[in-house]
């Protein structure tokens, strides 16, 4: 299934080493960030697409900008070239967008990033999440669909709540409202049971994935390595923190109130009354089968220095 080979002379001697060759979408994001360099520590050499324009000198990794996914293949990298293997670690509803492009290039392996919320949120009483849902499903179908009419294939990941290095959405943005207000409001117990899953192991489950041949049209959860409730999800960001825990219990509807307010900061516009009720909600994904079929092997939740973000306000 790989693509790396050599050439040799008349003599049978080897000359040149090709290395394998991945396109990546989503490369500056959190997650592609952690991938980058677990790629070129395994030999592959990387495309990788972004919307900005990047300059670096990394031999084994080539940034190319993309502005409209309906501009010709030919322009993204020059000359055509053969790309069999794709990762997508951006959101995963834009690779219909760029199907033209994988078939130009002659992707044979997709690699797609989704998430658990496809299954989370499509109940959920605010319709900019059930919106969120139904665009991570039709993304995935739609991928499915494509790669069985081009006989491509696909391996599609779903973590649970990623975080890491300071840069995620989702417990980073804990730890920027406990510093901003010195305690944390909770609905209720906060029961809810959660797995925090650390993007540099999501990265390593997408390398894992796109070299396991013989793993093929399977979708796998990626949950963290332990479970907890919110509330004690909660005592350890205080924790890496280096503070005593300061909870507040609020009921519902005050929460929803403070949610509105909170809304105002740019940073925190996402919030609504419907995160206070998944603090009592389990969010819960058995990872069993991507440990048996891709080795993944997800760290408990213990932050550390590197895993918190720079100091910084609500907006």
């Amino acid at each position: 299934m790989m693509s790396n080979g050599a050439a040799f002379d008349s003599a049978g001697q080897k000359q040149i080493t090709f290395k394998k060759r991945v396109g990546l979408f989503g490369a500056t994001s959190l997650v592609g960030q952690c991938l980058l360099p677990l790629l070129k520590q395994n030999g592959w050499q990387v495309r990788a697409f972004s919307r900005r324009l990047i300059s670096n000198n990394d031999q084994n990794v080539q940034w190319i900008q993309i502005k409209n996914p309906g501009d010709n293949p030919e322009t993204f990298a020059g000359e055509m070239e053969q790309v069999d293997f794709w990762i997508c670690v951006a959101s995963v509803w834009i690779l219909p967008d760029y199907f033209p492009m994988l078939e130009a290039h002659g992707a044979r392996r997709v690699i797609a990033v989704s998430s658990t919320s496809r299954f989370t949120k499509n109940d959920s009483s605010a319709s900019d999440e059930q919106v969120t849902a139904q665009k991570l499903s039709e993304g995935e179908d739609s991928l499915q669909t494509w790669a069985r009419i081009k006989g491509v294939d696909w391996v599609i990941l779903r973590p649970t709540l990623i975080y890491g290095l300071g840069q995620d959405k989702n417990i980073s943005e804990l730890i920027r409202l406990i510093r901003r207000l010195g305690f944390f409001p909770l609905a209720g117990q906060a029961k809810g049971l959660r797995q925090p899953v650390h993007a540099e192991d999501v990265a390593a489950a997408c390398l894992s994935a796109l070299e396991k041949s013989n793993v093929v049209n399977r979708s796998y959860n990626l949950s963290g390595g332990e479970t907890l409730t919110y509330r004690e999800m909660i005592h350890r960001l205080f924790a890496a923190l280096g503070l005593r825990p300061r909870i507040i219990t609020v009921p519902l509807w005050l929460f929803g109130m403070a949610a509105a307010g909170i809304r105002c900061f740019p940073r925190y516009r996402h919030w609504t009354a419907q995160m206070a009720e998944r603090m009592n909600a389990n969010l819960v994904f058995d990872h069993a089968e991507a440990v048996r079929d891709i080795n993944f092997s997800p760290r408990k939740f213990q932050l550390t220095s590197k895993d918190l973000p720079s100091e910084g306000g609500l907006s």
